[in-house]
């Protein structure tokens, strides 16, 4: 009972952090408060490719595309590019489209899991590096395919991007505004942070559901051996492209969620450096534990903006000779490189349930 009351603590001493965090940021500068929205979307984004990568055992480096999807389908369903660029939907939406949220969002990730899917099927048979590269691959084509989109019949706008986006309005309250509560304000990017929190924690309750179900069981099982899981009678080919799909329906949710936050989306967003940087947080923080991945989005995209209080005095003590465009990625690189040969399995991973209890076994 005493664990049951430390753990009941525990819970609600997080919950009421995360409650409060926004607040009290918010009092230091809205800047602080966005680093705490993008963290949460990361998060959203490094536990969708968790359900690929660390579930399934699918390298995935394209998963910025369904990002992408999600983010331009939003655009273009909420701000006036489409009425402004072609007469016949002007012509049905004279007063734009303006799509509501409860849509563009469900569309977005039935969208990105077809198009997951889609990706998911004519690799099957690909493993490991030739998986990688074929999605690689997959990744660069979605996004020279938005910037080639711009012309002769302007869909996306190119690499200049759509902006004019409509925020989110949920109980008839504008989520891009800031709202009057008992006398106090609370910023845009404070309410932003507690649709984003709502959307994590969802989030997080469904990998749990579906890491403990059969079909989390058999992902694993395809991760660890796929051709003992296939000799079991586990359909190997059908739960890859559940893994695909599902984890695909995340990365567009939170497209969507990123294109109304920012009010405007460029193809210099979904670059590979973000699918990369996607991996890494997954890896970095614990490949397969929910815990873990959380971990490490938070770490690795908050880090950056951490370190301008590095780099800034650095800079001051050498008279501005060092370049802070390379010093924070070199310190962010070297942070990671010592913490992964001292963790080699991440930050947080997955307890070994194979170790007999009260060993003391680590990983190397």
């Amino acid at each position: 009972m005493k664990t049951l009351s430390a753990r009941h603590a525990r819970r609600a001493g997080l919950a009421a952090i995360l409650l409060l965090l926004p607040l009290v940021l918010q009092s230091l500068g809205h800047h602080w408060v966005r680093v705490a929205d993008t963290s949460l979307l990361y998060v959203m984004l490094a536990l969708g490719l968790n359900i690929v990568v660390g579930y399934a055992g699918l390298l995935d480096l394209g998963y910025v595309a369904f990002y992408a999807l999600g983010a331009y389908l939003f655009a273009l369903l909420t701000s006036p590019h489409l009425t402004d660029h072609f007469a016949w939907i002007a012509a049905l939406f004279p007063n734009g489209l303006h799509t509501p949220w409860w849509v563009t969002i469900p569309l977005g990730a039935a969208l990105a899991a077809i198009l997951g899917i889609l990706l998911g099927a004519p690799t099957l048979r690909l493993r490991g590096d030739y998986l990688a590269v074929v999605t690689v691959g997959f990744g660069e084509i979605v996004r020279l395919l938005v910037i080639n989109l711009g012309h002769p019949v302007n869909i996306t706008h190119g690499a200049q991007g759509l902006g004019l986006i409509d925020p989110v309005r949920i109980l008839g309250v504008d989520l891009g505004q800031p709202l009057v509560v008992a006398d106090h304000e609370v910023a845009s990017v404070t309410l932003y942070y507690y649709l984003f929190l709502t959307l994590v924690l969802i989030t997080i309750v469904i990998c749990q559901r579906l890491q403990d179900s059969r079909i989390g069981r058999a992902w694993m099982a395809i991760r660890d051996d796929e051709t003992a899981a296939r000799s079991m009678g586990i359909n190997t080919r059908n739960l890859k492209l559940l893994a695909f799909g599902v984890g695909a329906s995340f990365g567009g949710i939170t497209g969507a969620m990123f294109a109304a936050f920012q009010g405007f989306v460029s193809p210099e967003a979904f670059s590979l450096n973000e699918s990369v940087l996607i991996v890494a947080m997954v890896v970095f923080g614990g490949m397969g534990h929910i815990p873990g991945v959380v971990l490490g989005a938070v770490l690795l995209a908050a880090l950056p903006e951490m370190l301008r209080y590095v780099v800034g005095p650095l800079q001051a003590a050498t008279n501005g000779q060092l370049d802070a465009g390379v010093v924070r990625p070199l310190l962010i690189a070297l942070a990671m490189i010592v913490t992964m040969l001292w963790r080699s399995s991440g930050l947080w991973p997955a307890p070994d349930k194979t170790q007999a209890p009260g060993s003391t076994g680590h990983s190397m």
